[in-house]
């Protein structure tokens, strides 16, 4: 395993574009070192950019990422990280939770609505 990777390596292994990498790089969750114009990423680099595309797959935003991100450099044990990512996931889950329901009431609403319009419809051809 190498000790570091350009900018093109990791893109093309997360399957991002180079442009997300900089973002990142600006949001400052990732710290490359630099060799003239040319970012090196360590392993260390390359970690974090796994947890923070797990973390927006999830739907975290960049702020809990980072917060997440900063606890594990404050407490290498990982306790308090662990902690607070449960909290985070359950807040996650529940507010998923929340949006399925909204989505399951809006469906239901939508079918009564088009059965309302197909009786209605049906009335008008045949009244």
């Amino acid at each position: 395993m190498t000790d570091s990777y350009s900018i093109t390596d990791l893109a093309r292994e997360f399957e991002v574009t180079t442009r997300t990498i900089r973002f990142y790089e600006d949001q400052e969750l990732i710290s490359p070192e630099r060799q003239g114009q040319t970012r090196i990423y360590s392993q260390r680099d390359r970690v974090r950019l796994r947890l923070i595309m797990r973390g927006k797959r999830l739907g975290f935003s960049l702020k809990e990422i980072r917060d997440l991100l900063d606890l594990y450099d404050g407490d290498r044990s990982e306790i308090t990280q662990l902690t607070t990512l449960v909290d985070k996931v359950n807040e996650r889950r529940e507010t998923l939770r929340k949006q399925r329901e909204d989505i399951d009431a809006t469906l239901d609403e939508l079918d009564k609505l088009e059965e309302t319009c197909q009786d209605e419809l049906k009335r008008k051809k045949t009244g």
